[in-house]
């Protein structure tokens, strides 16, 4: 994915103080941790039904088998990327503890995706496609608020839009201005709707896609919760951004932008004279466009098991992730010939696109190297004995909920929500065997937590770039948000309660 902010001036040298680490040095610690627990914590192991899931009360006690702390930690990221096999039968599983499943396939999806992203972003058909709604709906600016929050959340959802988000601050926000209304309001119609669209995820392949294919379920398992939280999460914001915006309408004075509203006004007023109108959507992007989203629903077709759900028309493909990967691929290469691309330009936009996202390639796989050491050192089924004494007191509806709270603060601490799926999901999705819920909702609860999160944690370039753009102070936007999260959270926890109920 591109990021795409523009810097006036050149920035100020860094301050000294408290930085937190990336998300990389975060998960290569805690390989080095896990590899010491090695030592420390019993090795043992459950027997396992034929889908995977570990079988309750089986668990016994077995020969310790710790880590070279050194050695294999160096390795872990390696082997985690590749994958191990059972010396058994040469099969792959998630959960068994002789078996794991390797991260490469699931890595390249990302590479490939992140260059499918790219060609499209390079025809400029999703900018040509926002710029004319904002156009068209100018006099209209109460409407604009909803449907283009309907927008973003639609590329939340679809494919985890969130760095995209920043080429459309400025004019967004000058729009918003002009009609009367404050930077924050455009600020907020951008970070809620790509936001909530994300925290909503149906058929995210960063989100959900990577959550699922390490939780062993498929993309499509659970997506109905997933759409009501969206549809119910995004009616919510867009309440909340209108709500705000008619106040600040009605009484400027009300903005919680207070003095440096003026400042800020003018600000965007002057930059908007410079950049004039947007130029209108031509034929080849609105192709382009169209195939973007058709990539999409191709996706959904293949991976949804039509048979068990007894629709015949639509013939199952078992797709997973090698055949996800290839539709994308191919088209890359449509969109590439829609936009008229010539070959060097094609390549140069696909490899650009794809080294967006080289680095949640790496953090997959160097997150799967947590799971290495934890599936060598036999001590995941240990874990999993504990939790599953943890929990064997809870009902499905308690355990689901606390599984939600459980990703929040998570999710601060390994900011990269692939690589949170990657290390958090061969522990909780076989947990939730025990508390008789269906693996799917803990992805729910995954990406829900995690995308709360996101909306707020200031280690987001999403939240601070935005909110520098807009020239909204961070504290500011704690004060506004801070409400809708509790409902948004409230949200989720009913959604999931309820199909815990229903499952």
């Amino acid at each position: 994915m591109t990021s795409t902010a523009a810097a006036a001036e050149e920035p100020a040298a860094p301050k000294r103080g408290l930085r937190l680490p990336s998300a990389y040095t975060i998960l290569f610690i805690l390989i080095v941790i896990v590899a010491a627990l090695t030592w420390i914590i019993p090795a043992g192991t459950y027997k396992y039904n034929p889908d995977g899931t570990p079988i309750p009360g089986t668990y016994e006690r077995v020969d310790q088998n710790p880590a070279r702390i050194v050695i294999d930690s160096l390795l872990a990221p390696v082997n985690g990327t590749y994958g191990i096999k059972s010396p058994e039968d040469g099969s792959i599983s998630v959960y068994n503890s002789g078996e794991l499943f390797g991260a490469i396939d699931v890595a390249l999806f990302i590479l490939v995706i992140g260059g499918f992203l790219g060609v499209t972003m390079k025809t400029g058909a999703i900018q040509a496609g926002i710029a004319r709604i904002v156009v068209r709906l100018k006099g209209r600016e109460r409407l604009m608020i909803p449907i283009l929050m309907i927008v973003f959340a639609l590329g939340g959802t679809t494919y985890g839009m969130a760095e995209e988000s920043l080429a459309f601050y400025a004019l967004v926000i000058t729009v918003m201005i002009a009609a009367g209304y404050d930077s924050l309001t455009g600020a907020a119609i951008l970070m809620l709707g790509c936001g909530i669209g994300t925290l909503g995820s149906t058929i995210n392949p960063f989100a959900t896609g990577i959550a699922s294919g390490f939780a062993g379920v498929g993309i499509d398992a659970g997506i109905v919760g997933r759409i009501v939280i969206l549809v119910v999460g995004l009616a919510f914001g867009i309440w909340w951004v209108m709500r705000y915006a008619a106040r600040v309408k009605a009484d400027p004075a009300s903005s919680m932008l207070g003095a440096d509203r003026t400042a800020i006004d003018a600000a965007f007023r002057s930059e908007s004279a410079e950049d004039g109108a947007p130029a209108g959507m031509t034929g080849r992007q609105k192709v382009s466009l169209a195939l973007f989203f058709l990539a999409f629903i191709v996706m959904i077709v293949g991976v949804v098991p039509w048979s068990d759900l007894g629709i015949t028309r639509i013939p199952t493909k078992w797709w997973w992730f090698p055949e996800m990967t290839a539709s994308f691929l191919a088209f890359a290469i449509l969109v590439g010939f829609a936009g008229r691309m010539g070959e060097g330009e094609f390549v140069d936009a696909f490899v650009n696109g794809a080294r967006d996202l080289l680095g949640v390639a790496l953090i997959i796989g160097i997150a799967r190297g947590v799971t290495v050491i934890m599936t060598n050192g036999q001590i995941t089924d240990t874990v999993l004995n504990a939790a599953e004494q943890a929990v064997s007191g809870l009902g499905g509806v308690a355990f689901i909920n606390l599984m939600f709270l459980l990703f929040i603060p998570l999710s601060f601490l390994i900011p990269s929500s692939s690589g949170l799926a990657t290390v958090a999901m061969p522990i909780m999705a076989p947990l939730a065997s025990f508390a008789n819920v269906p693996a799917q909702l803990v992805v729910t609860a995954f990406q829900s937590g995690s995308g709360l999160v996101n909306l707020v944690t200031p280690t987001s370039a999403v939240v601070m770039g935005g909110l520098a753009i807009a020239r909204v102070g961070y504290g500011t936007w704690l004060k506004f948000v801070w409400p809708l999260l509790l409902i948004l959270a409230v949200v989720c926890m009913v959604v999931m309660s309820a199909a815990v109920v229903l499952s």
